[in-house]
């Protein structure tokens, strides 16, 4: 369970659980991948020589643009195949803010901003392992039948 006030609407601090894992843009994809591999993240925030956020790369994209294709990963920057513009949400934001923004920009992970500066991010994981956790099934599964009754 989340430490979240059951009578408050829960916010993206309340499922927020990993640590923000950053590489530079120059990096290849193989150093991507073995960065990913040594983590608990499934996604990295890409950052420029100045430190600045510039994309977001996922095992994903990793899959879909490198192995997919036959492309050596050691050959490409990870520059080339991140995701960009970054889609962002705050960390006091509803989850049906978040869940919107994914909706709407249709990706899987946002940037979870503290005072407009990088603080983690947020997936589509988070927000299962939350359901999961705080979902009451017996509850869905007796609106759904009585929905269908009222057919």
């Amino acid at each position: 369970m989340t430490d979240a006030d059951p009578s408050k609407s829960p916010i993206v601090k309340d499922i927020f659980r990993g640590k923000l894992e950053t590489l530079e843009n120059s990096s290849t994809a193989q150093q991507a991948a073995k960065k990913l591999r040594n983590s608990e993240s499934t996604s990295l925030l890409i950052i420029d020589s100045r430190g600045d956020s510039i994309g977001i790369i996922t095992e994903r994209d990793l899959v879909r643009k490198i192995c997919a294709l036959h492309k050596r990963s050691s050959q490409i920057i990870v520059e080339e195949i991140m995701s960009s513009p970054i889609i962002t949400v705050d960390l006091y934001s509803s989850l049906r803010e978040a869940a919107n923004e994914m909706i709407q920009h249709k990706v899987r992970h946002l940037l979870v901003l503290d005072r407009k500066r990088a603080y983690g991010i947020i997936s589509a994981n988070d927000f299962a392992s939350y359901l999961k956790q705080n979902i009451d099934m017996d509850e869905v599964n007796a609106t759904i039948l009585e929905s269908l009754l009222n057919i």
